[in-house]
């Protein structure tokens, strides 16, 4: 008898737990937030594009000039080099090697300066944007906010409500 009420209110804490679940869940909230379309749409993501873009234009106009005039003096040499003397022949194709070398380097460096700075760039973006979130989580009473998830429901993303909330004029 006592190993029949023991296995009874085992089962009924059971029963009241699974009854008592589904209340909750339905107090939980959850949203979804695409960090994608916040990088192409919010006004700082534009903004920070466009500053990136303006810091470094000087350098990418002067890599592609430098870059045509390899490659003119590169066809002219093809379409010289049966008439040099074989002294001059090695002496340009040197010069060329060294121009080549010195375009490859400026370009992994500008490629390299170019990322670090986008990385920068962003990083203050997303810290925007979670500040922006944290404040709609805590307004509308969200439990959790996810960024990264294989596949969401469409009625769980609040992009447009944070890119909202990001572009109105003195945001945090």
């Amino acid at each position: 008898m006592n190993a029949f009420l023991r296995h009874s209110s085992i089962g009924l804490a059971l029963a009241f737990v699974a009854c008592a679940a589904p209340a909750q869940a339905e107090d939980f909230r959850a949203g979804f937030v695409n960090t994608d379309r916040i990088f192409r749409e919010a006004n700082t993501a534009k903004a920070a594009q466009a500053k990136l873009e303006q810091e470094f234009a000087k350098r990418e106009k002067d890599l592609l000039d430098q870059g045509n005039a390899l490659k003119s003096a590169s066809d002219k040499f093809e379409r010289e080099a049966p008439t040099l003397a074989e002294s001059q022949r090695a002496s340009r194709q040197r010069q060329l090697v060294e121009q080549d070398r010195d375009f490859q380097r400026k370009r992994r460096e500008f490629q390299e300066d170019l990322n670090s700075r986008k990385n920068e760039e962003l990083q203050a973006v997303l810290e925007r944007a979670n500040r922006v979130v944290k404040q709609v989580a805590e307004q509308e009473k969200y439990d959790v906010i996810l960024q990264e998830a294989v596949y969401i429901n469409p009625k769980f993303d609040i992009t447009d409500k944070v890119l909202k909330a990001l572009n109105t004029p003195g945001a945090k």
